[in-house]
């Protein structure tokens, strides 16, 4: 990544305030919600996806560990369900592996097409308001199992994940137990990058991070707001935003191959 443009900095460092944004905000998002853009700017999700991966596991620790410091429950009543985070990750985690391993040998223009079909779907379940619910323990399984595959292959399987933890974990607790989920999963990918001799962009950290905490400070005074959005209007914008710039990437890549 040290031969874009000015122009493209810029777009990265913005799109990178609003992955920040997005991920405390709503406590997911911070890959399915900025990975499109990204890729519009440069097509190449290995460059990518492990700064993304860095930047989720030093914030997504970080706020747990402050929310339950800062919290007033009784001894053992943190704001994690470690008891349901334990059968997610029992389901997710062979799906994951085997998700892993796809990223790491698909081509670059492959694995963004993959993307950009995954969120435009996703896009569209916003745009209808009708998002994607779990109201069984067979779709619990399938959704878990296929979310933890797409998180291993792009850490794009949020929207799936939550369908199944909103219906078992209580409200208060549903942002830090995913935080906590979303630790161990791209902690994996991560230790996968490594072993695979993926450059992890390591410079780009010093600018980027700064990025990436303004978002998150930014996100974090809003997070009450967002979920109280009972009307939807947030996500049916950002679906018509998604499927716009998704559509415009997978021409793209078309047009490319």
């Amino acid at each position: 990544m040290t031969d874009l443009t000015l122009t493209q900095y810029l777009l990265i460092g913005l799109i990178f305030v609003w992955s920040g944004f997005v991920r405390s905000g709503l406590g997911f998002g911070g890959a399915v919600l900025s990975l499109p853009f990204l890729l519009l700017v440069h097509d190449d999700p290995l460059v990518f996806l492990p700064l993304i991966a860095a930047h989720l596991l030093l914030f997504s620790s970080l706020t747990v560990f402050l929310n339950n410091r800062a919290a007033s429950r009784p001894a053992g009543d943190g704001t994690v369900n470690w008891r349901y985070l334990g059968h997610m990750l029992t389901v997710m985690m062979v799906p994951k592996l085997i998700g892993v391993f796809g990223l790491l040998t698909l081509p670059a223009d492959v694995m963004s097409m993959i993307i950009f079909v995954i969120v435009s779907g996703y896009a569209i379940s916003y745009i209808l308001n009708r998002p994607f619910r779990s109201n069984s323990r067979l779709v619990d399984t399938l959704f878990l199992m296929l979310g933890g595959y797409i998180s291993g292959t792009s850490l794009i399987g949020a929207p799936l994940i939550i369908a199944v933890a909103a219906q078992h974990v209580a409200r208060e607790k549903l942002r830090d137990t995913l935080f906590v989920l979303w630790f161990v999963l791209v902690a994996i990918k991560m230790a996968a990058f490594v072993w695979a001799g993926v450059d992890l962009q390591l410079i780009h950290h010093l600018w980027l991070l700064p990025c990436v905490t303004v978002g998150h400070l930014i996100g974090l005074r809003f997070h009450n707001r967002m979920l109280a959005d009972s009307g939807g209007r947030f996500f049916r914008v950002l679906g018509l935003t998604l499927l716009a710039v998704s559509s415009i990437g997978l021409l793209k890549v078309v047009l490319d191959w």
